[in-house]
């Protein structure tokens, strides 16, 4: 198996036409391989079948050639625009409409810690809109390869902050569309657990395995960080969901690649027992969450296409939070489905179209919407234009990257309603975002 990926480093060192990653776009991970930023990823972050086998190897293949520290750099400044103003401002500082912000400065370890076996993707953010350094994904891994009973199995361990970082795809939540957005857009009040709803309020450890590059395996367990941890991490933990113990999280994939075309079909799974708010004076509430995803690529020598898709039923029972009364059911379920499609003209010219539904069980104390309905639904549309991803980037900054973005999403229901008829409220509309962005990561 060593001989295997060294030889597919060997051949992806001759092949030089794809681009960024999600498991990370960074040019340090470029200036590791020697190659550009396209050589793991489509429209970045989205892997390629190469850029996933690099973080299934955990970080650390290379091309022996840089020196450089294993750092990197990402600006996204925005401006922001809305059917129609957020009264009161978009955020704090900021106008009801048109705003322009920088949504994210980070700064990133990436790559390389122990010669052959260890790596890192490490991520610290500011978020210009709500002013505020904070830590953001982290995944650190050993990796190793071999055989076992006869089959060729690449397994790690990975200490990581958020349930599904982890994931070599772009269908699960960590990683999925739309990749950017912007801080200051309305956006809907319910989504599932494992959508976002731990990161980085968690310490998580676990193990991986990809077996005969075909089947992949990963189970973790999560525990949820002290406040005096969080504070010092730049996380306030005001509020948030924390898990009784020990949260599992558990994953399987298949995959198959047969000429330029590549599909993979997956289940991925979080269970919690979690104290609503931090408060444990009542109890505990236990929230299970299932998922299914696919992700299809057509991979050519000039152009890329994907199809994304993740569908998550959230199972919730919440007996401490009927006792506190922040929810008026005994149990919901919660689904979200998303979609995405997604074509790459010449490594340059992008665009993407996706769906996205979140719909369940109507509870007015638990979403605090005026329907009392979670659902919501709509498109984001998404234009791209990625300058240096074919050729690499300017003469002073060749590992360097670029994308130019302008992303619309159209809401067809926002919290439950479409149209608010007796004027008590906002059209669903009226949340439509324009968003402007430059993804920029040196």
């Amino acid at each position: 198996m060593r001989r295997f990926t060294m030889a597919a480093l060997g051949l992806f060192c001759a092949w030089t036409a794809l681009n960024p990653s999600a498991a990370q776009a960074l040019p340090s991970f470029a200036r590791q391989t020697s190659q550009p930023c396209s050589a793991c990823h489509t429209n970045f972050p989205e892997l390629t079948p190469f850029g996933r086998q690099f973080k299934l190897n955990g970080y650390v293949l290379s091309s022996g050639v840089s020196d450089l520290p294993h750092f990197a750099a990402m600006l996204q400044p925005g401006f922001t625009r809305t059917d129609k103003g957020q009264p009161g401002g978009a955020a704090p500082h900021f106008a009801d409409n048109n705003n322009f912000s920088l949504n994210q400065a980070s700064l990133f370890y990436g790559g390389i810690v122990v010669p052959d076996n260890v790596g890192a993707f490490a991520q610290v953010t500011y978020d210009g809109v709500g002013r505020e350094l904070a830590w953001d994904n982290t995944d650190i891994r050993f990796a190793d390869s071999g055989s076992l009973a006869g089959h060729d199995v690449t397994f790690g361990v990975t200490a990581n902050n958020n349930p599904s970082v982890t994931d070599l795809w772009n269908s699960t939540p960590a990683w999925g569309f739309p990749y950017s957005g912007s801080g200051l857009a309305p956006g809907p009040a319910a989504g599932t657990l494992i959508q976002g709803g731990l990161a980085q309020q968690v310490a998580g450890l676990g193990g991986y395995a990809m077996v005969d590059d075909h089947l992949y395996v990963e189970l973790n367990g999560y525990r949820t960080l002290s406040n005096g941890a969080q504070k010092a991490l730049g996380v306030d933990p005001s509020g948030e969901t924390q898990i009784d113990g020990i949260a599992p999280y558990w994953r399987i994939a298949l995959q198959q690649s047969w000429g330029n075309h590549y599909l993979e079909l997956g289940h991925f799974g979080l269970t919690a027992a979690t104290y609503p708010g931090r408060d444990q004076s009542a109890g505990s509430d236990r929230i299970t969450d299932f998922g299914f995803d696919t992700q299809y690529q057509y991979l050519g020598d000039r152009d890329n296409a994907s199809v994304l898709a993740s569908f998550v039923v959230e199972d919730a029972n919440w007996d401490a939070s009927r006792r506190l009364g922040i929810a008026d059911n005994a149990n919901d379920t919660l689904y979200s489905f998303n979609l995405a499609g997604s074509y790459l003209f010449d490594q340059t010219y992008g665009f993407t179209v996706g769906y996205f539904a979140t719909f369940g069980d109507k509870d007015a104390a638990l979403y605090g919407t005026r329907t009392g309905s979670p659902n919501s639904d709509g498109f984001t549309l998404q234009l791209d234009w990625l300058p240096f991803n074919k050729n690499g980037g300017p003469e002073i900054w060749p590992m360097s990257n670029l994308k130019l973005s302008l992303q619309y999403t159209d809401y067809l229901q926002f919290d439950g309603a479409a149209h608010n008829y007796d004027g008590s409220g906002r059209d669903a509309s009226d949340n439509n975002t324009l968003h402007l962005q430059a993804w920029l990561a040196f």
